[in-house]
């Protein structure tokens, strides 16, 4: 009854399946494998057996991981405006008022939400099948990786749609999902992926699955109690986000305007005129544009940071101060996910609260609107993102071994800087190119993870081919400040110093200018990422005076 009769369910797969995106994402998806196949398809015949068995290998472990990092990334984009997409068009009360159970409601929104991903895992099986043709796989690690993804499909989407059940907008609950999920999945991979078979098998077997369903039952619960009696509900439910009457109850991190560095990110409101000369879409933006996405937002992404980042910083800062670069890309990753949230929205944002013809006709030129815009979302995301290297300044100033090496705190400072420019530079052109808010933070994602999550994946892809010279595998990657923050040297002695000539050359981090110069990937990067930030202000200008100058601000 719950599954045939549900029309929650029925409604939001017709909306889905019937959509010429749903088609072409399948093709895309579909050819993405299918040319990789072709391509490591091994070659020979005979005694080429035994390469033939691990190239079957290899092919399977990346098909595993990337379907896994698929519904990682992709389950919070279908699950996480489950619900809040329904408080944003107004229907969420017309959806709670109707007969349905809470539990119907639940399950229509988890199947529709999870189903076209579910098609997409699924739709791999037979070129899954050409892999275990090869040799060397077992019908049973083909079943034990299937049942992983289905485990964490169900698993993630539930948690994107608990995440989508108490907060108030999709940006708020898909940042939120990022930052729980993120950690669980590569969990998840160290332990299913190990070389202990036996581990991994049960893991996969008798861990999961009852972790899961335990799960599974516990978010159950709470989406149905949050359903039953939804505090969020009358006056379209403005009372649940008030600021002061939500700092009352706050449990944990507690957002105080007056105190550092809160105010860095969040500045008292304004009680008094604004000085003659302010920039009134800046003033506004930083005193109270942060607050639209609900305090509870903003403590929930503080706290879950800093608690992820203390093991984290335990193990890559004071037990193997060599694996500094990872830390750095944690950080990153964080900026990644929380950048875009307060600039992809930027100029959608106008537009959908019916404010934007308004803003496109005061006096304040296009520059001016658009590059408040900018540095509003930058200066949040930026020291949102810096509060995590506090722990990195505590681990050089106590451990010797980095203390004598210093300079490299001051390049990941600055790869971590020029990362949050980028982030909001894209994040407000996606914003000015597009008309939703959803719209707008798909792109920005998309249009990171190009720049800066591909080029390490396709270097890695690369390299078990072993066709591609090394410094032409770190060409390919300095768009990636992931590759910039794994290229600066850890291994350096004091003497040093800042004199690039005295680093021993790595050519899988070094890139040839000319055949006398060769610069780090963190240097080359550094180097491209400003006039590229140039670029994208320069098109977000350009579209936006355009949206100006049709509005009539020329005339």
């Amino acid at each position: 009854m719950i599954l045939r009769d549900n029309p929650v369910l029925t409604r939001e797969l017709l909306v889905t399946l019937r959509s010429p995106r749903a088609f072409v994402l399948q093709l895309l998806y579909i050819c993405a494998l299918g040319s990789l196949v072709y391509f490591y398809w091994p070659a020979g015949e005979g005694s080429a057996h035994q390469a033939k068995v691990a190239e079957a290998r290899r092919l399977f472990d990346i098909f595993f991981l990337g379907q896994f990092f698929l519904v990682s990334l992709m389950a919070p984009t279908f699950a996480a405006g489950s619900i809040t997409g329904e408080k944003e068009r107004k229907t969420y009360e017309l959806l709670l008022a109707s007969p349905l159970r809470p539990g119907t409601i639940l399950v229509g929104k988890l199947l529709s939400s999870l189903g076209y991903l579910v098609i997409l895992i699924i739709s791999s099986l037979p070129l899954m099948i050409l892999c275990y043709l090869l040799g060397g796989l077992l019908l049973s690690e083909i079943t034990r990786s299937y049942l992983v993804l289905i485990l964490a499909a169900g698993t993630f989407g539930l948690l994107s749609i608990a995440c989508s059940s108490y907060f108030r907008r999709t940006s708020s609950a898909l940042v939120v999902s990022y930052l729980v999920i993120l950690p669980l999945a590569v969990a998840c991979v160290v332990l299913t992926r190990t070389d202990n078979v036996q581990v991994r098998d049960f893991v996969s077997i008798a861990v999961l699955p009852p972790w899961c369903l335990a799960a599974w039952t516990v978010l159950g619960i709470l989406v149905n109690a949050r359903l039953l009696r939804p505090p969020d509900v009358g006056s379209e439910g403005k009372d649940v986000v008030d600021e002061e009457e939500e700092m009352k109850y706050a449990i944990g991190v507690v957002i105080d305007r007056d105190l550092f560095p809160d105010k860095l990110f969040a500045p008292a409101k304004r009680t008094e005129l604004m000085p003659d000369g302010t920039n009134p879409v800046l003033d506004k933006e930083l005193r109270s544009e942060i607050f639209s996405q609900g305090t509870l937002m903003l403590r929930v992404v503080i706290q879950v940071s800093m608690l992820l980042s203390i093991p984290l910083m335990a193990v890559l800062l004071f037990l193997r101060s060599e694996l500094s670069g990872y830390y750095v890309s944690y950080v990153l990753a964080f900026n990644l996910l929380v950048g875009p949230v307060f600039s992809s929205g930027s100029i959608t944002q106008e537009r959908e609260r019916q404010t934007l013809s308004l803003l496109l006709t005061t006096l304040l030129k296009p520059g001016t609107i658009v590059l408040a815009k900018l540095l509003a979302a930058l200066r949040v995301s930026t020291v949102l993102t810096f509060l995590l290297t506090e722990q990195m300044l505590l681990a050089y100033l106590l451990l010797p071994e980095l203390r004598g090496r210093f300079w490299t705190l001051l390049l990941f400072l600055s790869i971590i800087a020029m990362t949050c420019l980028a982030t909001s530079t894209i994040g407000l052109m996606c914003s000015a190119l597009a008309r939703r808010t959803s719209v707008a933070m798909v792109m920005t994602y998309l249009s990171l993870l190009l720049l800066f999550v591909l080029p390490m994946g396709l270097g890695w892809y690369l390299q078990g081919l072993n066709t591609v010279s090394k410094p032409r595998m770190a060409m390919l990657t300095v768009t990636s400040p992931f590759s910039a923050a794994m290229s600066v040297p850890m291994h350096t002695s004091r003497g040093d110093g800042w004199n690039i000539q005295n680093l021993p050359i790595d050519e899988s981090v070094m890139i040839p200018i000319t055949p006398a110069i060769w610069l780090p990937v963190w240097a080359v990067f550094l180097l491209i990422y400003p006039p590229l930030c140039l670029v994208f202000f320069g098109i977000t200008y350009l579209a936006f005076r355009w949206r100006w100058w049709r509005s009539g601000g020329l005339g």
